[in-house]
């Protein structure tokens, strides 16, 4: 049954799907959930049932390699959605990403038997997908640059913005352990890294609290 609620929110949080048969299968077949700012929503060696569109709030994404070490990859905020899960989804392939709120986030579920049927019927929902890829493709060079070619706290920094427009603060509340899992480094290196930047006047320490300048 076509919910009315949902129809409003893909109208006005996803414009580029723009097909109105597209937009009232969404709000058809989607399922609003809500999660609280530190909840495991996906985890490495799930199934992915469901391909989330974003409503608001922010996901952090992470890598995991064999021995238990974290990478963060981006973050996923309103508007968005996650093209490991179409990949996943697609391959019928168990996740190899973990995805956490970062704070409180609102997301409209697809169930995976849709993703693919989409494909062929709504351009729309084609043009999405592939964006989708394009832009996280970017987003992993990116990322790739940064570990092969970027000094540590060139990659501290980046992270760090990148965490502030994430939540839409300059008050990253977060410990010196959890940034140096999310950076695959360890917390030495980052306390010592942000000491140093504070004594350059780029940010300033609290109590598992960082304040950007």
């Amino acid at each position: 049954m076509l919910d009315e609620s949902l129809l409003d929110l893909v109208r006005r949080n996803f414009p580029q799907i723009a097909e109105k048969a597209l937009q009232e299968e969404i709000a058809t077949v989607g399922k609003l959930t809500e999660f609280s700012a530190g909840t495991v929503i996906m985890d490495v060696g799930q199934y992915v049932k469901l391909v989330p569109l974003v409503i608001e709030g922010a996901i952090k994404v992470l890598r995991e390699d064999e021995d238990g070490h974290e990478l963060f990859l981006y973050y996923l905020q309103g508007g968005e959605t996650c093209s490991m899960s179409f990949t996943c989804c697609m391959m019928n392939k168990k996740s190899e990403i973990r995805t956490i709120a970062e704070e409180n986030t609102r997301m409209i579920g697809i169930p995976i038997r849709y993703v693919d049927e989409w494909m062929t019927k709504y351009q729309s929902w084609k043009n999405f997908v592939m964006q989708t890829y394009d832009y996280r493709m970017m987003e992993l060079v990116r990322t790739i640059d940064s570990i092969a070619f970027h000094h540590m706290d060139e990659r501290l920094l980046a992270y760090l913005d990148k965490k502030a427009k994430a939540t839409n603060s300059k008050i990253i509340n977060a410990t010196h352990q959890e940034i140096a899992y999310d950076l695959n480094a360890s917390r030495e290196a980052v306390s010592r890294l942000l000491k140093q930047l504070e004594n350059d006047g780029q940010l300033k320490l609290g109590r598992n609290k960082i304040e950007l300048k």
